[in-house]
């Protein structure tokens, strides 16, 4: 199930006759936007069934956000997945290079979020009248003014992670929004786990390149 095709425009990490789960590139943006820039959706037509709608997109990730995408391929498939995650019974793991070291080395964060707009445009922030968010952190590694995060998201909240990880006082490394920018926004969907109707899905991606090299010149935990 896990072999990619040397046809697929983006690698597969997961494959069945109901499901995708891709390695989404960081920079590419799920939906076509105004940029023009290619999305994945634009990709869609590689793994349509011949007589068949879709695939559809069963979750999103911010355009500079890599790893791991869920693909439903039909119809009913899609909507089980989609309930899965409504019904929060999909295992989100996340990797984020961030600014600083947190104290300690374990955590979890409840903070609820909320959106807010100004004329910079929008952006989410920590407000007790706000959804419920919650994310449990723990420490990989430091090194040179940075740290690796394992971050298990318990809640799907737009940006929960980049909220709350600058929340904790390390903002992710290029987060343009919650941080200082100035380089690609180093978040990683690293792992994706749930059970559909019996069908059990389960995949990682490796760190992109950049990603890769800031964890290399960190000393990492036993």
């Amino acid at each position: 199930m896990n072999n990619p095709s040397r046809t697929d425009p983006y690698p597969v990490l997961y494959r069945s006759n109901r499901f995708l789960v891709i390695d989404k590139p960081a920079g590419v943006p799920v939906h076509p936007d105004r940029s023009g820039r290619l999305s994945i959706e634009d990709a869609f037509p590689a793994w349509r069934r011949a007589g068949h709608d879709g695939p559809w997109l069963a979750h999103r990730l911010d355009t500079d956000t890599s790893g791991c995408l869920l693909i439903g391929l039909r119809k009913q498939a899609l909507a089980a997945a989609q309930a899965c995650f409504a019904g929060g019974q999909v295992r989100k793991v996340y990797w984020a290079v961030v600014e600083g070291t947190p104290s300690g080395q374990s955590g979890d964060i409840a903070q609820p979020l909320a959106k807010r707009g100004d004329r910079r445009g929008w952006r989410m922030a920590v407000d007790p009248a706000g959804v419920p968010a919650r994310t449990l952190w723990r420490l990989l590694g430091s090194g040179g003014g940075r740290s690796l995060l394992e971050l298990t998201l318990l809640t799907g909240r737009t940006h929960q992670a980049r909220v709350h990880c600058a929340w904790l006082g390390c903002p992710i490394a290029g987060d343009p929004v919650y941080g200082t920018g100035g380089m690609p926004m180093q978040l990683l969907s690293r792992r994706i786990m749930l059970d559909v109707a019996g069908e059990i899905i389960t995949a990682e991606a490796a760190p992109p390149t950049g990603m890769a090299e800031a964890i290399a010149r960190m000393t990492l935990l036993p």
